[in-house]
């Protein structure tokens, strides 16, 4: 079983860049990949990014494709996202998830599915700012 904690959110002006991180914790850890998701009010939930975690393959929705750059530390096991070049839009609370056997990561890149496990972290709240 594995706690996720994500941190880094924060109000920023259009254009503007934030990191965000999400932070696994756990007697013992293993996934095959990790993904960002996010949620705006009234809004369903979004996939945003989703990286492998042996190889460090990456997946990108396309509304954050070449601003968006997902990574992970093996020894904090953490991953990141650096968001650059923000706008109004990217307004959502940002959560972060493991997929522990593959599935879901094959999802993510053929489809851009936002699904995923129901283990999820408390999430971080990005606010941009016009």
């Amino acid at each position: 079983q594995v706690q996720l904690v994500e941190s880094g959110g924060g109000l920023v002006q259009a254009g503007g860049s934030l990191r965000l991180s999400c932070a696994a914790s756990g007697r013992t850890f293993s996934c095959y990949a990790m993904g960002w998701f996010r949620q705006a009010p009234g809004k369903e939930r979004e996939f945003v990014a989703g990286i492998r975690w042996a190889d460090g393959n990456t997946t990108y929705a396309d509304s954050v494709k070449g601003r968006f750059t997902i990574s992970r530390d093996n020894a904090k096991k953490t991953v990141y996202l650096q968001m650059y070049n923000l706008k109004p839009e990217d307004t959502a609370v940002y959560y972060c998830a493991v997929d522990r056997s593959g599935y879901l990561f094959r999802l993510w890149v053929s489809s851009g599915s936002a699904l995923s496990s129901n283990n999820w972290g408390q999430g971080t709240r990005v606010t941009v700012s016009s």
